[in-house]
């Protein structure tokens, strides 16, 4: 086995009490792109599968790979980092390398706390996972230093006592994302993430944004300019989603989908014109839509909307460096409803400078807008993003303990700034209270009762979840390794 990549399991909070797991479409993306390479390589995904570290690290042994990679989010980095510790004891000469956004902005620091790990892929990773592979192949740990993209621990003078980390030369961002290969959705247990033709497969069209939301970290990652692949790709792995994995709901998990007004309509165009019966959702600015687009992408199959707004103070927007208005998210929201389209709000509370006045006028404007679906959450400070720099140099981070980065829990010392932890937590509980208990909403929506006992059994009377359903998948695979 050439690589083995491995999805941690991740606890957070939101997504375990609803029961939502889908397949790492990086890690998918990854694969793809080093078996097109003619490289061997496994998923092993415990968010799924819920084996354990012990019992994970048990299978990679048995898989004996060149190289062990992981992906991970800022909330589960200290999980990630426990497979990689018990990876590197029993096998040792592997090389253990980590990606995500949370890496990609601590690179030093990952490879100084922890030296199980003996690389950072930094940024897009496709083509950094691919050299690194083959580089490792055939040179061992002597030729890092020519593959762009990455910080690693320059072990060549560890007997004199030296042990430096290096970052080598930025690697820069695929151009033709048409080129890459579609992800590796056979190396995952499909079927066990319960996705069907009710449920969602999940694509990203596009990459990069050239905005500067002071809480997002996109734009560093992904670069500042906006590249897409072609209607033509695009609907071609709908395509494949629809006959091979027999998926017709589609997420469209772009940052800026609606970037490209004339793309987006081609695409819409290219659904029609093969005859998909597909339903799909995407998310947009308010900025950037309009009637005539809207209408031609519901006429494709686009049933759902998302908006991110963020806040119901126009001075808040304009902290937050969002760049829109008020007057456009309501505009936004009429154009979608009146396409046919339901739609989606999202609204942070808390952002340092916002006032409890300003916190309370974002609930009362999300009610307004009257969505289908609103989503709340607590400014959290990941690392990379403009608000993190500014509260560290303020001294306003109360914690950099990752686990709590959950965005339901206050991270920032708002005492110091005018509220309190409790006050804005008690905020978030009270503004989806508000929005989903309305009598009005819940006879329009009349499912959402569902939706909501549900949550309630999983969140305080069901027991934690210990099985994952996709064990047989890997319980196969390890029964067929000598």
């Amino acid at each position: 086995m050439d690589v083995v990549l491995i999805n941690p399991c991740d606890e957070n909070a939101v997504k375990n009490c609803l029961g939502f797991k889908v397949p790492p479409l990086n890690l998918m993306y990854l694969a793809a792109a080093l078996e097109k390479a003619s490289m061997s390589v496994k998923i092993l995904d415990d968010d799924i599968m819920q084996m354990g570290v012990d019992k994970v690290t048990k299978l990679v042994s048995k898989l004996n790979p060149q190289v062990v990679g992981l992906t991970a989010s800022t909330s589960n980095i200290k999980k990630a980092l426990k497979y990689t510790e018990t990876v590197k004891k029993v096998l040792p000469d592997s090389l253990t390398m980590i990606g995500g956004p949370h890496t990609t902005f601590r690179p030093t620091e990952t490879l100084k706390e922890n030296e199980s790990v003996d690389v950072v892929v930094i940024g897009e990773g496709e083509e950094t996972v691919v050299d690194l592979a083959d580089k490792h192949d055939r040179f061992g740990m002597e030729k890092l230093f020519d593959v762009k993209g990455i910080a690693y621990r320059d072990t060549e003078n560890r007997n004199n006592g030296e042990n430096r980390i290096r970052l080598t030369e930025p690697r820069p961002l695929i151009q033709d994302l048409d080129s890459l290969p579609f992800p590796a959705r056979h190396l995952v247990p499909f079927d066990a993430y319960g996705v069907s033709k009710d449920q969602e497969g999940d694509m990203i069209t596009s990459r990069g944004c050239v905005y500067n939301c002071g809480y997002c970290s996109s734009s560093l990652i992904m670069g500042k300019k906006f590249r897409s692949r072609s209607p033509e790709n695009v609907v071609d792995e709908v395509e494949e989603l629809v006959s091979k994995y027999k998926i017709n709901n589609i997420a469209f998990l772009d940052d800026t989908f609606m970037m490209n007004k004339r793309r987006a309509g081609a695409i819409a165009d290219e659904i029609k014109s093969r005859g998909l019966d597909v339903s799909y959702v995407a998310s947009s600015r308010v900025d950037m839509v309009n009637k005539d687009l809207l209408t031609n992408l519901k006429s494709s199959g686009m049933s759902t909307l998302y908006y991110g707004v963020e806040s119901g103070s126009q001075r808040v927007l304009d902290l937050m460096k969002k760049g829109i208005t008020l007057k456009q998210a309501e505009d936004a929201v009429k154009a979608a409803k009146s396409a046919g389209l339901k739609v989606l709000t999202s609204f942070i509370l808390g952002f340092p400078g916002e006032t409890a006045e300003e916190i309370d006028q974002t609930i009362n404007f999300s009610m307004k807008l009257d969505a289908d679906y609103s989503q709340y959450s607590i400014l959290t400070p990941f690392p990379g993003t403009a608000i993190y720099h500014q509260l560290k140099e303020k001294d306003l981070i109360d914690t950099e303990n990752w686990d709590k980065y959950t965005v339901l829990k206050s991270v920032i010392k708002y005492e110091d700034i005018g509220l309190s932890k409790k006050f804005v937590e008690n905020k978030l509980a009270k503004a989806y209270f508000k929005f989903y208990s309305r009598p009005k909403y819940l006879l329009k929506h009349k499912y959402m009762f569902k939706v909501m006992a549900e949550t309630i059994l999983r969140s305080f009377v069901i027991p934690k979840f210990k099985g994952g359903t996709g064990k047989g998948w890997y319980q196969t695979l390890e029964s067929q390794i000598p």
